[in-house]
């Protein structure tokens, strides 16, 4: 299987789905030693896991993590770090 962008976005977005905010985070710093750019379905689905783990620090260091990069940040992205932290009584 060939590392790139896609590939890592399905493992972060799996990761999500079963509880695995911290390997969806490994697997986000893995990219860059890999040389795959992330982009914003990347970041999405690492801050949805940060989300669902209850990890509302870590969804808002991404978001701002997305912005210093120039990643573009949209409405879902907004949405999941708002729940975050909604969840972590913040």
């Amino acid at each position: 299987v060939e590392l790139n962008t896609i590939t890592y976005n399905a493992a972060i977005s799996a990761c999500e789905k079963c509880g695995k905010w911290d390997q969806a985070l490994m697997l986000l710093l893995g990219m860059a030693s890999a040389h795959v750019n992330s982009n914003t379905i990347t970041h999405n689905a690492a801050i949805s896991a940060c989300e669902k783990g209850g990890e509302w620090d870590k969804a808002l260091r991404l978001l701002l993590e997305m912005a210093s990069a120039h990643v573009e940040i949209v409405t879902i992205t907004y949405g999941s770090a708002i729940r975050a932290c909604e969840k972590g009584g913040q």
